[in-house]
């Protein structure tokens, strides 16, 4: 079966997370990603180490079906072996600090007249402006992003959410400009530039609050914990900041996750009422329209709390999708990746690490019908830079002389 990027070469020049996020998935849909990393290797090799002197998970992760070389880019015979190896590349993707890439020599403008059909793709922290110089972080990216404002109890201070908005996010936003690129490719014969900031990105997913600082000038956010009536959207704990009221509640035994989330819409709350044992409030003016509960959230969800909290949150998913009321329990990290249903999907994987034995990863999340995907471990440092090498004419005898020099 081929693969939807095949024969698509991507020179991977990123590290961290935010770039390889991107460059692991191009790899899935079956690009050949060859990850070019200094002698010393990606930083990430070596952070949050588990085992002493293997590839960290963190590395490990972020890096799976791609190729490895490795290239001192300080060396002038270095920046003379990548251009030829962006010569023969359809991508260049970086996530450098601003201005890396153009101090090695190799501007965009560099780049372009090398290949004119390169791809050259970039993660920056910020875009041109007042914060263009500015380094970026994850967390950095969700607080200038306004994830950190928007998240945390009413009156408790901003919290940094841990779904990798900032790295992770910004990858996959990265990933549909390449693609998009190399489409536009297809009709036009040239290669373009695509960036991605973090802020920006964070920006983009969370949108709907944009949305609620707009109708703040026109009332209270009626949905909010208190129906707040400020001059910016407040943080509003576990609200949904959708038009449907939800909140998580707790269930049995009580333990640091054993809460669902619920989700009350227009025709579950009949239902609801009826299966903890309030059958009266269906019809009672007080309860009976989205326009009466609204004032009393807090007391509505202490009502579905107290018959919750007898129940595993397991029962109370099975009781309530069975009403057809929207629904999820709280997964610890534990739980899912002991899910017997999401290994069946692929969605968390077992692969064989040459030094570590097996881990734990997820897989790719994108399915297509004719794009299998068979998650394979990440590479040694430097272990295909013999065959990559090859390919633009430097043998054995010559990639001995390089490492002996240090460029490789």
């Amino acid at each position: 079966m081929s693969k939807a990027l095949e024969g698509v070469r991507v020179l991977d020049m990123t590290h961290v997370q935010s770039g390889p996020s991107c460059t692991q998935i191009l790899a899935w849909l079956g690009a050949d990603v060859v990850k070019l990393e200094s002698p010393t290797g990606d930083i990430t090799r070596q952070q949050l180490r588990d085992i002493p002197d293997v590839d960290s998970l963190y590395f490990t992760m972020l890096n799976c079906n791609k190729r490895s070389i490795t290239l001192n880019m300080k060396s002038e015979r270095g920046k003379e072996i990548f251009t030829e190896l962006v010569k023969k590349s359809d991508v260049l993707v970086e996530n450098f600090g601003p201005g890396a890439v153009d101090r090695m020599g190799f501007t965009w403008e560099r780049l372009h007249e090398i290949n004119p059909q390169l791809v050259f793709a970039s993660i920056k922290g910020f875009g041109a402006g007042r914060y263009a110089e500015c380094k970026a972080y994850e967390v950095v990216a969700q607080a200038m992003g306004g994830a950190m404002s928007t998240t945390g109890d009413p009156d408790g201070t901003p919290l940094a959410t841990g779904a990798q908005i900032g790295d992770s996010g910004t990858g996959m936003h990265l990933v549909a400009g390449i693609l998009a690129a190399l489409y536009q490719r297809t009709n036009t014969g040239e290669g373009q530039r695509v960036t991605v900031a973090m802020q920006e990105a964070v920006l983009n997913l969370i949108r709907v609050k944009l949305r609620d600082q707009q109708r703040l000038a026109h009332g209270p956010l009626n949905e909010y914990p208190g129906q707040p009536t400020g001059e910016e959207v407040p943080r509003s704990g576990n609200a949904s900041g959708g038009g449907q009221p939800g909140w998580a509640v707790q269930c049995a035994p009580g333990g640091p996750n054993d809460f669902i989330y619920v989700i009350v819409q227009p025709p579950g709350w009949p239902r609801i009422a009826d299966l903890i044992g309030k059958p009266e409030l269906a019809d009672d003016p007080e309860w009976a329209t989205p326009q009466a509960r609204l004032g009393r959230l807090d007391q509505m969800f202490n009502l579905i709390q107290e018959w919750t909290q007898h129940h595993s949150k397991y029962e109370v998913m099975e009781r309530l999708n069975a009403l057809n009321i929207p629904c999820g329990p709280i997964l610890s990290t534990r739980e899912l990746i002991e899910d017997e249903t999401l290994a069946a999907l692929g969605a968390v994987v077992e692969v064989k690490h040459r030094d570590r034995g097996v881990f734990k990863t997820v897989g790719n999340p994108i399915r297509l019908s004719d794009n299998f995907v068979e998650v394979e471990t990440s590479p040694g440092l430097g272990e295909h830079t013999q065959e990559v090498f090859a390919g633009i004419g430097i043998d054995a005898s010559e990639l001995e002389r390089l490492r002996t020099a240090g460029v490789v």
